[in-house]
């Protein structure tokens, strides 16, 4: 069977909801993104690379879900282990951007580990949550996967990039939770994870990461400096009111006076441009894009594929809360993405990786109805 005869296949089975609400989210992403480019002169800068990152995108979504959910079942601790070589490479050869060596870079591209460890990880804790046969009681599961997870969030932090540890710490114990292990695992899972962080504070945090926390704690003890980008964040969001600006026409994001406005503050440039109208509708579009995975996990019948669809809604849920969150002053600035929105190719390649294989597990649901 051809891979065109094997994608025409897939098609039949496709949740076409959840792929337009992403290609939506996308669409939105790309219109702010365009908008922020327009404050930097005649070229542009970031608008394209995202438009070719999503061709490159929608092309490797429509592959994954045209492969059968064994596929992934059975390459999934390859991929795991590509990933964590993956990591320790980056450590030796990538490039450091703002303190962070996380990146490989090649000609005008560049392509984030991190964002592939996630994918990694989300399929090797289906896998493992597959393997187990319901006895979830045990300290085997915890500690092994623990230790799978731990070695991804341990080179993530060399780099560092705490935002990206932080997530794939969170899916691994929200995965816990769901799986039903025994409270008292839970309780000596938090207070390690407690302990690891003091120990981060004082020997692997950066003192810029150290900053983004106490400026969260107290956000008066700097305000032109580390406090400054979440001030103008919310300004920013304040002055788009009911139906905003209008793309181009936001003063924060068109004067400078909004930092990273097109990655970690982009939900402030939509906030400010369109208004609460816009942001209702962006975060209208990311229930949308839970309920669909949500339901599709309901409906396949076998753990490996619930549980990774599972794990993709988690991942996009965790970064949607983290982002927004520190996008408006309710947690520390972390870095982390908007799924399909932030700029960042090897975020939105990712992302839309998981949707062509969320789309393959429900295909393969279907397949035998």
């Amino acid at each position: 069977m051809s891979v065109f005869t094997r994608i025409g296949a897939a098609f039949r089975g496709y949740d076409w909801m959840l792929t337009l609400v992403a290609f939506v989210l996308t669409a939105i992403g790309l219109a702010a993104i365009y908008s922020v480019d327009l404050s930097r002169g005649e070229t542009l800068a970031f608008f394209p690379t995202q438009s070719i990152a999503l061709a490159i995108g929608l092309t490797i979504s429509l592959v994954a879900a045209s492969l059968h959910k064994t596929r992934y079942e059975a390459s999934a601790r390859i991929i795991y282990i590509g990933g964590l070589l993956l990591l320790i490479a980056v450590l030796f050869f990538g490039q450091t951007i703002r303190g962070t060596t996380g990146w490989f870079r090649v000609g005008p591209f560049s392509f984030q580990p991190a964002e592939f460890a996630k994918v990694a990880l989300v399929l090797l804790l289906g896998w493992w949550v597959s393997k187990q046969g319901r006895r979830f009681d045990r300290w085997d599961f915890v500690v092994s996967s623990g230790i799978a997870t731990g070695l991804f969030v341990g080179l993530i932090l060399l780099q560092p990039d705490f935002g990206s540890a932080f997530i794939l710490l969170v899916i691994w114990l929200s995965l816990l939770l769901l799986v039903g292990v025994k409270r008292r695992h839970v309780i000596v899972l938090i207070c390690l994870a407690l302990g690891s962080a003091v120990v981060g504070w004082f020997f692997l945090f950066e003192p810029y990461q150290k900053d983004r926390v106490l400026t969260f704690v107290h956000p008066e003890r700097d305000p032109l400096g580390a406090g400054y980008n979440v001030t103008q964040s919310i300004v920013a969001i304040g002055a788009g009111r009911l139906f905003g600006r209008g793309l181009g026409f936001g003063s924060q994001s068109q004067l400078h006076f909004l930092p990273e406005a097109q990655t970690d503050f982009i939900f402030a440039v939509i906030g400010e441009e369109l208004g609460f109208v816009g942001v209702a509708v962006l975060l209208l579009l990311y229930v949308l894009l839970l309920w669909r995975l949500i339901r599709i996990a309901r409906v396949c019948e076998d753990e490996f594929s619930a549980y990774t669809v599972l794990g993709i809604a988690l991942l996009f849920c965790i970064q949607v809360i983290i982002n927004i969150g520190g996008t408006i002053g309710l947690l520390p600035v972390t870095g982390v993405p908007l799924p399909f929105v932030s700029y960042g190719g090897s975020s939105l390649i990712m992302a839309w990786l998981l949707v062509g294989i969320a789309q393959s597990m429900l295909h393969a649901t279907r397949r035998y109805h």
